[in-house]
């Protein structure tokens, strides 16, 4: 069995969680998208064929791809698992005692891979075949949702991040996508590839705790390497979050310094990994318009009991040159004029996936700023975005890496 471990965003990437979705995606509409987090409705087809495109170029490079709904059929075929998540993803308090009993004996028939299509993909009033005594479907019209879909697993980066030797099982920031996160919770509890193996869950485990105000989603954490983590604190992440994270790698001496950043607290730069990723040891990818000069920044540092010593730090790219022990940081910014720019980091140019180093992922439509990477020396495997792009995430939102060498 290799070995469950993220030792950089740059190393050789071995294994990576992605999901394809279609049943979620055929449930967004006009109406209900911009609840579900999405600005725009998607062509489900072409969205399909676009997420294929990327994962062949992941395989093409000698990655291991696993498909979420795959593993989540698989999980479900374990029956405690089955049912913990059948009991939490359709709780009593969620639907009432007699209709969350119905859906569940509804659910519960079903084979595995068609119940793992509806936990992620949704299901309406419409497409519950069972009369129930509830007065659940009197109340609600056809369209409305029992379970609601799950568009944003597409981004499998937020939902759980591997750190080094463990993993953050994040609790999210928006109630469209916390249901998400008992479906990686499961899948690293109970399914053959994750049970029994030697991995820390450092944050987030426990679905009985309310982490309330402690939220971090993975888009936010750059695993840079040498013992350091780059967290972005963003509409998403909290700095209680961080803490918390933080303590639990100090506590199992997994890392040795974490850096945090401030972020401006709006959509077009939801996550850090959509301003700046990691491109090669000395290279990132930088929206100038937010990370800028000024942008506050603290050094986390702590020991084996877990606590956690904070220091204000100066200019954020002398703290990771000191980091990583490297002169001088080749910052990329994004392409094209001020116009192009927004547009370009609007459509993830700056929200690429790192291979291997100098090797990265990334939209095709993103001339200008592929164009800047190409002169700088980072080859760029394009993929079509024209669809997925509308979710607002690139091929780095997409991934959640299980296993990279670090560097």
């Amino acid at each position: 069995m290799s070995k469950l471990y993220v030792g950089s965003e740059i190393g050789q990437l071995r294994r990576v969680l992605v999901h394809r979705p279609r049943r979620a995606l055929t449930h967004l509409t006009p109406s209900n998208c911009h609840d579900l987090l999405f600005d725009d409705v998607l062509a489900v087809e072409r969205a399909g064929k676009e997420h294929d495109v990327f994962t062949q170029t992941l395989r093409d490079q000698g990655v291991e791809v696993l498909l979420l709904t795959d593993l989540l059929a698989d999980t479900l075929a374990v029956p405690e698992a089955k049912e913990w998540l059948l009991t939490h993803q359709v709780s009593d308090y969620r639907l009432g005692k007699t209709f969350a009993n119905d859906v569940r004996c509804y659910l519960g028939d079903l084979p595995n891979i068609e119940l793992a299509k509806i936990l992620t993909g949704g299901l309406s009033y419409a497409e519950m075949p069972m009369k129930s005594s509830s007065m659940m479907q009197g109340l609600h019209a056809p369209t409305d949702f029992i379970i609601e879909p799950l568009p944003n697993h597409l981004f499998t980066r937020d939902t759980s991040c591997w750190v080094y030797g463990g993993v953050s099982i994040n609790p999210m920031a928006k109630p469209a996508r916390q249901r998400e996160t008992n479906h990686v919770r499961a899948i690293y509890r109970w399914h053959p590839s994750f049970a029994g193996q030697d991995f820390i869950k450092y944050f987030g485990d426990n679905e009985q705790v309310n982490y309330d105000n402690s939220t971090i989603e993975g888009g936010d954490v750059l695993v840079i390497g040498k013992g350091t983590v780059l967290i972005g604190m963003s509409e998403r992440t909290t700095a209680q979050g961080v803490e918390h994270l933080a303590s639990g790698l100090f506590k199992h001496g997994q890392a040795k310094q974490i850096i945090a950043m401030e972020l401006p607290k709006h959509r077009s730069c939801m996550h850090l990994d959509t301003v700046m990723t990691h491109m090669d040891v000395d290279t990132f990818s930088v929206y100038p318009e937010v990370v800028r000069k000024d942008v506050k920044c603290w050094s986390l540092t702590g020991d084996e009991s877990g606590a956690v010593n904070v220091k204000e730090e100066g200019y954020f790219v002398t703290a990771i040159e000191k980091a990583l022990g490297v002169d001088k940081l080749n910052l990329i910014t994004t392409g094209g004029d001020n116009f192009h720019a927004e547009r370009e980091q609007w459509n993830d140019a700056n929200n690429v996936l790192t291979v291997k180093p100098g090797v990265v992922v990334g939209y095709e439509g993103n001339t200008y700023t592929n164009e800047k990477y190409d002169k700088a020396g980072i080859t760029v495997l394009p993929i079509p975005g024209d669809e997925l792009g509308r979710g607002r995430g690139g091929a780095r939102c997409m991934s959640c890496p299980i296993e990279r060498d670090g560097i």
